[in-house]
């Protein structure tokens, strides 16, 4: 398949995905609403937040939906490959879902305990990381380099604990209105290009149209989400959107870019460890309030500024961690 097919049969991916988000979104958010599955607020969050008490929550449901049905549509054109990522986001995706519905149910924030959470994403982790390592092989691209290297079996526990890392840093960025869904946006597109573009990190249509797909949906969700949200993707949504992209960054073998392309949901992650580990150690804060969005959000910035900012930097990323790759 030359380049130009492959760019036309990812933009109908994009197109199609996005179009049944559209619909599953319609259909979703009043059945939500009925069901009464609105969104828990954290007491302790930023007050501008208690007037999303109730919003629909879980939207990341028809997120799902709408990226297995654009699966199916283009399992002609790809092999099992296509599956092992739709697989592998679906498993981290059930996580989130039984996170949400604990929450709904005990209607608080809180959800399943964090042991709970990492012993399901070290099972479901360690799953992923073994199918890669025999249908893949165990090298990984090393972007100063520009080769791959062999890591043999310690290929299987580094991919455990990225895709823990990279998931739980998505689910971190989660928390302003279109915030987690745009940077997720951007990081798709890169991995769409990066396919299409680089044979020596995995050129394939798999992947390639996999991103779209993946595109494709989180454009419909961010129709119902960007500010003001009618509907939360919920942990459900946020899993999903980090199984998705630890996937394409094995696939790819491009886990080491991800601190470049994925700066922003990094920063989400430093952010709190940095909280937590300084006011253990010292009894202060760094920040007003982490994640990183909420200290921003302290100082005064608007949820749309703060999202806008996110996408660009985010952008700007992309491109730096595309030129890398040789």
């Amino acid at each position: 398949m030359d380049i130009l097919q492959e760019i036309s049969l990812v933009f109908i991916s994009v197109m199609a995905s996005f179009a049944l988000a559209l619909i599953l979104g319609k259909i979703f958010i009043p059945l939500l609403h009925r069901m009464k599955f609105g969104q828990p607020v954290r007491d302790d969050g930023p007050q501008t937040h208690l007037k999303k008490q109730g919003t629909p929550t879980m939207g990341g449901m028809f997120i799902a939906i709408a990226m297995v049905i654009a699966c199916l549509i283009f399992s002609g054109k790809c092999s099992e490959e296509l599956w092992a990522m739709m697989a592998a986001s679906l498993l981290f995706a059930v996580i989130g879902l039984i996170d949400d519905l604990k929450k709904i149910r005990e209607h608080n924030s809180k959800g399943i305990r964090a042991w709970q959470k990492i012993a399901l994403q070290l099972i479901f982790g360690s799953l992923c990381a073994v199918y890669a390592y025999m249908n893949y092989g165990s090298d990984i691209y090393i972007p100063f380099l520009g080769k791959t290297v062999e890591m043999g079996w310690a290929f299987i526990p580094f991919c455990v604990v990225f895709m823990i890392a990279f998931t739980n840093s998505v689910n971190l960025t989660d928390g302003l209105d279109g915030l987690a869904a745009s940077v997720t946006g951007i990081n798709a597109l890169y991995y769409a290009l990066m396919f299409i573009l680089f044979a020596s990190v995995g050129h394939n249509t798999d992947g390639s149209i996999f991103s779209g797909i993946l595109l494709g949906s989180i454009m419909g969700y961010l129709i119902y989400n960007s500010y003001p949200s009618k509907v939360m993707m919920g942990d459900v949504g946020s899993f999903l959107l980090g199984g998705a992209l630890s996937s394409l960054a094995i696939i790819s073998k491009t886990e080491l870019l991800v601190p470049i392309s994925g700066i922003m949901f990094v920063l989400s992650s430093v952010s709190v460890i940095l909280q937590v580990g300084s006011y253990k150690l010292r009894h202060k804060r760094i920040f007003k309030m982490a994640p990183l969005h909420h200290h921003f959000e302290l100082m005064g910035y608007s949820e749309t500024n703060i999202v806008t900012a996110y996408t660009v930097i985010t952008g700007i990323a992309v491109m730096a961690a595309l030129l890398w790759i040789k």
